[in-house]
């Protein structure tokens, strides 16, 4: 056997080719790449570093390092995600789940009702992330996933299914617009698109080149969204019921006064992990 085709030496080659694309963790990278493809666990991999690598292994590694270091997202390489101690089966019809979003479902958590079993919905569901891991802790809840885009509804279906929420989780393909049960559940939760549409562009190519952009154009001001939740929410939303979104660092003042010109109360903003406002919750 050569040297050249052991795990090891191909493991080597893919750490300098993405350190070389500027990646500050190519070799942790390239190691969960190489189980991925290989089927093999962290453990074995160490195991096996001097054993040979199977040509069609090979193969299928060099590319996914390739796709990874000119910038397609590590997670729609593997297909999978992990958010809020859970993992989500991703596409390129999703956005991916971010840590940053996890304090909206820590907010939402805080927020629905103790005494009954509470009723949820989630706005752009996605991939279902944010609805899944509230009905995940919380497992009187039930929830129900709208979801416009057909291939996005499919993903967050599968991911109830996957997770074992099917049986408290419905996921609807169709537009928020023309959901009619907003007087039916306790707590209404979004991470609606957000990013205004002339700073697309700018987004890095990771985000701009690959996610899609119905999930993250807000439109002119990046407020669109939230306007047409809130203004539907307001005539339709029974009174107790919360709203908690999901907003960019720099939005907590815009959204705020929607929701107060809107009539709503209880009006705060909470932050990610990393200081910056990441979500809105208020009560009608």
């Amino acid at each position: 056997m050569h040297e050249d085709a052991t795990y090891k030496t191909a493991l080597a080659i893919a750490a300098r080719r993405l350190k070389s694309a500027g990646m500050a963790h190519g070799a942790r990278d390239a190691r969960h790449l190489m189980q991925h493809v290989s089927g093999l666990t962290a453990a074995e991999l160490i195991r096996d570093e001097g054993d040979e690598i199977p040509a069609r292994t090979r193969a299928a590694f060099f590319d996914l390092v390739e796709r990874l270091a000119v910038g397609e997202p590590f997670e729609h390489l593997t297909g999978e995600a992990h958010f809020y101690g859970l993992d989500f089966r991703i596409t390129k019809d999703t956005l991916i789940p971010r840590a940053d979003s996890e304090v909206v479902v820590d907010e939402a958590l805080a927020r629905l009702p103790l005494g009954h079993p509470p009723s949820i919905a989630d706005l752009g569901t996605g991939s279902g992330c944010l609805l899944a891991a509230l009905l995940a802790n919380h497992p009187g809840a039930r929830g129900l996933g709208i979801e416009r885009s057909k291939r996005a509804a499919e993903v967050a279906y599968s991911n109830m299914e996957r997770l074992g929420l099917s049986d408290r989780a419905v996921i609807r393909c169709r537009s928020w617009e023309d959901w009619m049960g907003w007087d039916e559940v306790d707590l209404v939760i979004s991470n609606p698109p957000y990013i205004a549409s002339d700073v697309i562009p700018t987004l890095d190519a990771s985000v701009r080149s690959f996610e899609p952009h119905s999930a993250l154009d807000g439109g002119r001001d990046g407020l669109d969204a939230y306007r047409s939740i809130i203004d539907l929410a307001a005539a339709h939303m029974k009174p107790g019921a919360w709203l908690v979104f999901e907003i960019g660092f720099d939005q907590r003042a815009a959204v705020t006064a929607l929701l107060d010109k809107a009539g709503f109360s209880a009006i705060s903003c909470g932050q990610d992990h990393g200081q910056r406002d990441r979500v809105v919750s208020a009560r009608r």
